[in-house]
């Protein structure tokens, strides 16, 4: 019997020949990913040593930059931290900073094959990369960080075959709100991604998909994706391919789908066709968070409010994931930087908030 995309990429680090759902299995962890509220005085710990400094990312983004006086001495404790103990992957609030997930993309932390664990529940965004990609509490956390090693009670594994291809008007979004839709929660269990379809959905996108799953997402891994890490890190890793019988496995005809829109307050079976909302009246919209503040999502906005304004009474919040991604919109004049230009881009030219990247409108 084969095992899934997760299932390799535990067997591999924890140095066994196979494993199965229902396993507890004890891996090595390849990149830990520490957040400012690590260094919080309520969360941190006084570590005394780091396993491997090299396989450590410390990144600042729920309180950047500091909102109070607690979070600017958590920020100096981090920098010290990091200094004591030589990690080098360190992005400090500045022109290297964003939301954590969305750091972890742009620099190319999450190989293909490997483990990857953070303090926050949308870590499994990197599952879009082949990787086995989880959030984890915080005394998991400082224990990888100081032992290399994180442990699992391995879940049964839901495949998604993916075939056509989106629509114009459709995004990923769409795609995932279908499923919570169609087949509700998946709460221990993993889910795969996969398909002729998958060939089709940008990287992006498919980081959409995995973002917004609170298990371990795992993502086949193709050329586009081989291509996309290979440019941002050199370092070697194996992607690893399912041969599996899953616990159930479905298709999901992406051209069949249509825009939808999650109602308040949950997501779950909650959704509905947009034309059912058409016409309600709201006072906030914000394009951004953990899940949608990439190039793709700011170009798709830009391009639907080109020429037009924002209705009084409407707060509209623009939130670039990353500052690499706000510099990008910048260059392709999706907007403008205030300070230094009076030609507006096409978010430029309507009434918004240009907030800086963080991760912290997804706390709520």
């Amino acid at each position: 019997m084969g095992m899934t995309i997760v299932e390799k990429i535990f067997a591999r680090a924890s140095g066994q020949e196979r494993v199965a759902a229902g396993d507890l299995v004890v891996v090595d962890v390849d990149c830990a990913v520490m957040l400012d509220m690590s260094f919080h005085r309520t969360q941190r710990r006084n570590i005394l040593k780091v396993h491997d400094p090299d396989k450590v990312a410390v990144i600042y983004d729920h309180m950047a930059p500091a909102p109070d006086r607690d979070s600017a001495e958590a920020h100096s404790y981090g920098r010290e931290f990091v200094r004591r103990f030589g990690i080098k992957r360190f992005h400090d609030v500045g022109p290297d900073q964003g939301i954590s997930h969305a750091v972890v993309a742009d620099r190319g932390y999450a190989l293909p094959g490997s483990v990857l664990v953070c303090s926050d529940s949308h870590t499994c965004a990197s599952g879009a990369f082949n990787c086995a990609a989880r959030g984890i509490g915080g005394p998991d956390l400082i224990a990888a960080v100081t032992t290399g090693k994180a442990w699992y009670r391995l879940g049964k594994t839901i495949r998604y075959d993916f075939c056509g291809s989106l629509q114009p008007g459709v995004s990923a979004k769409d795609l995932f709100l279908h499923l919570a839709g169609a087949w509700g929660h998946h709460t221990n269990q993993n889910v795969e991604f996969g398909g002729p379809g998958l060939a089709g959905l940008s990287i992006d996108a498919r980081r959409t998909i995995a973002a917004m799953g609170a298990e371990l997402s795992a993502v086949e891994a193709d050329d586009r994706l081989i291509d996309y890490i290979k440019t941002r890190n050199p370092a070697p890793f194996t992607p690893q391919a399912p041969d599996a019988e899953y616990a159930e496995r479905r298709e999901v005809d992406m051209s069949a789908l249509q825009p939808l829109v999650a109602l308040p307050d949950a997501v779950i079976r909650n959704s509905v066709p947009v034309g059912e909302v058409a016409g309600e009246k709201i006072h906030q919209a914000f394009i951004g968070s953990c899940a949608n503040g990439t190039l793709e999502d700011l170009a798709e906005a830009a391009r639907v409010v080109k020429g037009r304004k924002v209705a009084p009474g409407v707060r509209l919040l623009v939130t670039p994931s990353t500052q690499a991604v706000y510099a990008a919109a910048l260059k392709a004049r999706l907007c403008r930087d205030a300070g230094r230009s009076r030609r507006g881009g096409d978010l430029g030219d309507v009434r918004r908030l240009l907030w800086r990247p963080l991760g912290g409108p997804g706390t709520g």
